[in-house]
């Protein structure tokens, strides 16, 4: 809701009785656990409506709720992610001011693939590694409320790696009159040196209203954006994205039927990246310019051509991504105080990283037989590929990873009333993964670009009649998982007491070579395999095996209110992270014996804290401590294109998180928030080449605290905000090395953030008329944004985004 909804005291205390009877905000993530947490045995006595756009649920978990009113006031367009950024315990780092080039961001010291995002119950994670894909998250015209678990997840969540907590996309209800809500936003950078990069979006939606009088309604909507990237003189960022929800109303209990798709276009390329020796320093400096226009040695009959690095650059990477989704959910009451819920899944994926490559028009030989494939990191085809009408030449090529997937979901949940005070639920959660993982291969054009981003639309053959891949394997990822839980009030004491029990299994099918326990492989095909096998005794043969893993997973909370006020909270949660894809693989190269199997990483993690909340007052104060067993960290390396990991064995975390959200007046809000974060890795790592001092350090890519503050003031039909953090020093890599010329750690950094909305009128179709400016990085700060971290090494930083503005006219918002 906007400020100006608080209309008199008398609205806000009418508010206050109904939401001291029941909550009717979703908390959590599928239907069954928004019907669970809201249903009709909440937590009484305590206050639980949004300040500000901000809530703080009065549950035993630590827990943070965002909604429309502080989502529509950031940046149209924005990544959710940018947007949780305000909540404490969080950071994230945004690759550019507009949020559709990805980003970095961590959870109590969590990074992204050890936290679950979903939407509406949809896991929204990569299925093979855990990995979050920011820039593809649904607009967020279009998103009720964001609600974070600061540590732990949901009793029901379909997740196999979830152990720092869980980001929850909800999308909102149709509208029940019909209503028109559009923007229109140019932007650009304003900074020193940066030249003209302008931003566009465009944003429509439409909501139907009830269509036939029993409560069937729905809305569409569809976006475009396109911008240059903030630092460089080549890279564009084009998407387009398209949303629907169909909702039916069943009686007037609260059950419905409800199917909501999405699907998601983008075309953009990597930039900003570099080593920490590399890494500008000047604000000057963060401008750039790559070979570009350039041309590839140009084919010559009977002469050996060469890649002569046309294209090479990591900016002329593509990163293109098709997504698509189709969710649905819905409650019905079976009898009095029995509920079922029901939320079916499909999603699509089609997605590639990578760049140039050098193709070979010549055979390997092994013991006098001559191959063609991906054979010791050389692109072996055999035959003439750049029409020269030889066979002798180095070409210039591509060969981005490749990922395609088809994903599966059911969460059912049945939930029952024992009595006012009492209730229970059991639930459970399938999801099934298809992973299908490529490396497809592509000649260059004359200007060094790709013919088409997706080169297995139509891949290199070798002489040999087969696809070269530069890997090539499938998997699926199979979760069963049954839960249960109870809720019971007793006086002002309320405990829930849950258990998960996940069965999960990876079935992998290995089609290359793995010729080391890294994971490197050959591949090849349509050959006697005799003189290669002959040649490399130690190579694993392809293969498929599958792994399981299942453990119980107690959660255990309780909140006792204190007073009317005030409440204190108290939970417990064991966490699962089953081992992704990748380590799963490079496993392959040892015999299936115990000692070769990767372990999960299990997590035991604690909070507790104090509440206050009333009308006009949302605030949390919580500690928490988690002990990590078979910590394995992973990090992206741009250049080689390999995610490269790391165990760091136990490590212990901990830290308070707090935030206090204040609406002294209908017309002003103060929010102020915080979070203190250490870690300590307890064992050196035993490597190859000796041991790296880690026992005793930190782990890197965290930073070791944070402290932001938003305010608003509405003056009639004109209303400013601004919000500020500072997040503060984050270690380069986890022996804490000194790595020049930044030393162990990145500096931290100050960001500040402007909106001023202007009311021009009242919208015939809903809502108002108006105009929104934001400014991002108000001052300018130089800084380094995100990096995953490294072992001993020097990771990979991204270029914090310069100072930017975008001037939107909102229509019905």
């Amino acid at each position: 809701m906007r400020l100006q909804a608080f209309l008199t005291t008398a609205a806000s205390t009418l508010a206050l009785g109904i939401a001291a009877a029941a909550s009717t905000s979703a908390h959590a993530q599928s239907t069954g656990s928004v019907e669970f947490e809201t249903g009709e045995i909440v937590v009484t006595g305590i206050y639980e409506s949004a300040v500000g756009g901000v809530e703080i649920p009065n549950t035993p978990k630590a827990k943070q709720v965002l909604d429309d009113e502080i989502i529509r006031r950031q940046r149209p367009g924005q990544t959710a992610n940018d947007i949780v950024n305000l909540v404490p315990g969080v950071s994230f780092q945004n690759n550019d001011p507009w949020g559709s080039s990805g980003g970095t961001f961590t959870i109590r010291g969590f990074s992204d693939d050890r936290i679950s995002q979903t939407l509406d119950g949809l896991p929204l994670n990569d299925s093979g590694n855990y990995a979050l894909y920011t820039n593809q998250q649904v607009d967020p015209e279009i998103l009720a409320e964001i609600n974070v678990n600061l540590g732990v997840t949901d009793v029901d969540s379909p997740t196999a790696s979830a152990t720092g907590g869980t980001i929850n996309l909800r999308t909102k209800v149709p509208e029940d009159e019909f209503k028109l809500t559009a923007s229109i936003s140019y932007g650009n950078i304003i900074a020193p040196g940066a030249g003209d990069r302008p931003y566009i979006r465009g944003f429509g939606m439409i909501d139907t209203g009830d269509l036939t009088g029993m409560g069937t309604k729905a809305f569409f909507s569809a976006s475009y954006v396109r911008y240059d990237n903030p630092f460089n003189n080549y890279g564009v960022v084009d998407k387009q994205q398209y949303n629907g929800r169909i909702f039916q109303e069943l009686g007037s209990n609260g059950d419905f039927i409800a199917v909501a798709g999405h699907y998601n276009q983008n075309r953009n390329n990597f930039f900003g990246s570099f080593s920490v020796s590399g890494f500008p320093t000047t604000k000057r400096g963060r401008y750039y310019e790559i070979n570009y226009p350039c041309t590839v040695d140009t084919p010559t009959p009977g002469v050996r051509d060469v890649d002569n690095n046309c294209g090479a650059e990591f900016d002329r990477r593509y990163n293109p991504s098709n997504t698509g989704n189709i969710r649905g959910s819905s409650r019905f009451t079976l009898m009095d105080g029995l509920i079922l819920t029901v939320d079916p899944s499909f999603q699509y994926v089609k997605a590639n990283g990578g760049g140039d490559e050098e193709l070979l028009e010549q055979t390997r030989s092994y013991n006098g037989v001559e191959y063609t494939g991906f054979l010791r990191g050389g692109y072996y085809f055999g035959r003439d590929l750049n029409g020269d009408g030889d066979t002798l030449d180095e070409v210039t090529g591509h060969d981005p990873s490749q990922t395609k997937t088809r994903r599966y979901g059911v969460i059912a949940s049945l939930a029952y009333d024992i009595n006012p005070d009492h209730r229970v639920r059991v639930a459970y959660t399938w999801d099934r993964a298809r992973h299908r993982q490529t490396g497809a291969t592509s000649v260059a054009l004359p200007n060094g670009e790709i013919a088409d981003v997706f080169p297995i639309n139509d891949p290199l053959v070798t002489a040999d009649g087969f696809v070269l891949n530069k890997r090539n394997r499938l998997s699926y990822a199979i979760l069963h998982q049954v839960s249960g839980e109870y809720r019971g009030n007793f006086g002002p004491l309320t405990a829930v007491l849950g258990l998960r029990a996940p069965f999960f299994k990876r079935e992998l099918n290995q089609y290359c070579y793995t010729t080391s326990a890294s994971g490197f492989l050959d591949c090849f095909d349509n050959q006697d395999p005799a003189a290669y096998e002959a040649a490399n005794p130690r190579a694993a043969p392809p293969q498929s095996r599958s792994y399981k893993y299942d453990k119980l997973l107690p959660n255990v909370g309780i909140v006792y209110n204190v007073t009317d006020d005030a409440s204190i909270f108290a939970n417990y949660a064991k966490g699962l992270s089953v081992p992704g894809t990748d380590p799963l693989y490079d496993s392959l190269f040892f015999p299936n014996v115990a000692e070769a199997r990767p372990v999960p990483e299990t997590t035991d993690s604690f909070d507790a804290g104090v509440r206050f909340q009333t009308g006009t007052v949302q605030a949390q104060l919580a500690g928490w401590y988690t002990k990590y067993k078979n910590r394995l960290a992973s990090a992206y390396d741009p250049v080689l294109d390999e995610t490269v990991y790391r165990n760091l064995g136990s490590v212990d975390k901990y830290g308070i998180d707090g935030s206090v959200a204040w609406q002294p007046t209908p017309n002003t809000f103060l929010y102020v928030f915080g979070s203190w974060y250490d870690s300590e890795i307890k064992e050196d790592i035993l490597t190859a080449d000796g041991v790296i001092p880690t026992g005793g350090k930190k782990e890197s890519g965290a930073p070791v605290f944070t402290l932001g503050a938003r305010g608003e003031v509405t003056f009639g039909d004109f209303s400013l905000g601004a919000q500020a953090k500072h997040t503060g020093k984050r270690y380069l890599n986890d022996a804490n090395l000194v790595l020049e010329p930044l030393g162990r750690t990145a500096d931290g950094y100050t960001l500040v953030d402007l909106d001023l909305r202007y009311k021009l009128a009242e919208s015939p179709m809903g809502g108002d008329v108006a105009i929104q400016l934001n400014v991002t990085n108000l001052f300018d700060e130089f800084y380094v944004s995100g990096f995953d971290g490294s072992l001993d090494s020097s990771p990979f930083l991204q270029i914090g985004a310069p100072r930017a503005f975008s001037v939107a006219i909102l229509f019905g918002y």
